[in-house]
């Protein structure tokens, strides 16, 4: 009978087992993540110098591709405006009457492609090449008015390309009435192959770009694992696991491309903001309106999330590589 109770005594004071809950866990490991978070923030600030050394060289490497992006998107809205302003002439015949042009003029307001048309006389010809020219007391000796009166056609946006212009200057060609169609397509098609190329240099920039963001980071991270090479042995013998040692690893490498693409968007926008007085004045010289567009807010995001997965990227594939072949003796 007393070694029942004593039995009982002894279960009674055993510890006991509680289950977690699933919401627990999760919490448990949220937890443990921001902790990590920050606890990696504060530990690439105990080199500072080398962190900030770092940090400007991952930004000036994404900075590149970033200011190259901006550069080609303020060229498309300028190429933009220049095919805005591109226009088909149609030189008349001299011996066309008036009724027969106001024919002509509503017969081509119906085209689909066409999206208005500017008749110029022969006088308005004559007084317009007078004011351009210097030659304006000259042209007042002639008998008769050499120019022929034009029409000035403005194609719609969906015809402002190379194949549309010229599927217009074809069918413009075929009007009665009209003696040359005049129109530069080279040079859209010259403009249009100058920002082909310039796609194909910005990728090829910015791969060559986003590869040594990857290997500064893993160098970097490389470089800490090794610095620390005694800490992981004490870690793991103690029990740690790599997955739970190469955490804060991974943040650190995150905050990296995070500080470095900051620091790329700080950059842009000085370099930009920096050329904007010599663009505006070459716009100026071609009577464009035109305002140097930034990064915008999704842009800067872009920006930023593909700088610190890049970095995560690079600082787990460093941590795989190394960490794994750190063991105690």
């Amino acid at each position: 009978m007393a070694n029942k109770m004593e039995d009982r005594k002894v279960l009674s004071g055993s510890p006991r087992i509680t289950k977690v809950s699933f919401f627990g866990r999760v919490s448990a490991v949220i937890n443990q993540h921001v902790q990590q978070v920050f606890s990696s923030f504060s530990e690439i600030w105990k080199t500072p110098f080398a962190t900030i050394m770092t940090i400007c060289v991952l930004g000036l490497a994404l900075s590149l591709p970033s200011v190259f992006h901006v550069l080609y998107k303020n060229a498309e809205r300028v190429t933009g405006q220049w095919d805005g302003a591109s226009e088909i002439s149609l030189f008349l015949k001299k011996d066309i009457s008036e009724p027969r042009v106001q024919v002509l003029i509503n017969k081509l307001a119906l085209y689909n492609d066409i999206d208005s048309v500017t008749y110029i006389s022969r006088h308005q010809a004559l007084e317009e090449f007078k004011e351009m020219s210097s030659f304006s007391k000259a042209l007042n000796y002639l008998d008769e008015n050499p120019l022929p009166a034009v029409l000035v056609v403005v194609p719609t946006k969906e015809a402002m390309n190379s194949a549309g212009s010229k599927l217009l200057v074809a069918k413009l060609e075929r009007e009665q009435g009209i003696d040359l169609v005049r129109v530069d397509v080279d040079w859209i098609e010259k403009l249009q192959a100058i920002l082909s190329l310039m796609v194909d240099i910005v990728i090829s920039i910015a791969v060559l770009l986003l590869i040594s963001v990857l290997l500064i980071v893993s160098n970097t991270i490389r470089l800490n694992i090794l610095n620390q090479r005694d800490e992981i042995e004490v870690l793991k013998l103690v029990g740690a696991t790599n997955s739970f040692i190469q955490l804060p690893y991974l943040y650190i490498g995150a905050w990296y491309g995070l500080l470095g693409g900051a620091v790329a968007w700080l950059l842009t926008f000085a370099m930009v903001t920096w050329l904007q007085s010599g663009v505006m004045s070459l716009m100026g010289l071609y009577q464009l309106q035109f305002k140097v567009s930034l990064l915008n807010f999704e842009e800067v995001a872009i920006l930023l999330s593909v700088a610190t997965v890049l970095a995560f990227i690079a600082s787990y594939i460093s941590v795989k590589q190394y960490l794994v072949k750190i063991e105690p003796k």
